[in-house]
């Protein structure tokens, strides 16, 4: 195959990267707006996002193939790795001890004082 043919190909790929991931984003967003509870949205919030924007920077870096901008690309999506799980776990924790989260929602309450009661966890 020539170097056009690659160069097409690449492109090819980079679009539909780069339209599946703001597709996810979107997906995300409507989850956010769907969703009953904090806890739920969050979820909605963080997973579809974070594979969107890996999605996108990587439809961005086939598009460009410039091994500076490759790079770049790949400190973005680490650090959104990173920060979106320790943020949305922070945002969790601080939401449930101000008492903003459904109890009624939780299957399971790991982190309330008050004691287990003996239901079985996970699928029977």
């Amino acid at each position: 195959m020539s170097r056009t043919g690659w160069t097409t190909v690449a492109d090819v790929l980079a679009a539909g990267c780069i339209l599946l991931g703001a597709l996810l984003a979107l997906v995300a967003a409507i989850g956010v707006l769907r969703m009953p509870d904090l806890l739920s949205r969050m979820h909605a919030a963080t997973k579809p996002q974070v594979l969107g924007t890996v999605l996108v920077m990587t439809g961005v870096a086939l598009r460009l193939r410039d091994p500076s901008v490759v790079g770049l690309l790949i400190l973005v999506v680490l650090l959104q790795m990173a920060t979106s799980v320790v943020s949305s776990h922070m945002v969790g924790r601080a939401s449930f001890r101000a008492g903003q989260v459904r109890h009624d929602l939780l299957v399971v309450d790991e982190l309330s004082d008050e004691p287990v009661r003996d239901e079985p966890r996970g699928a029977p």
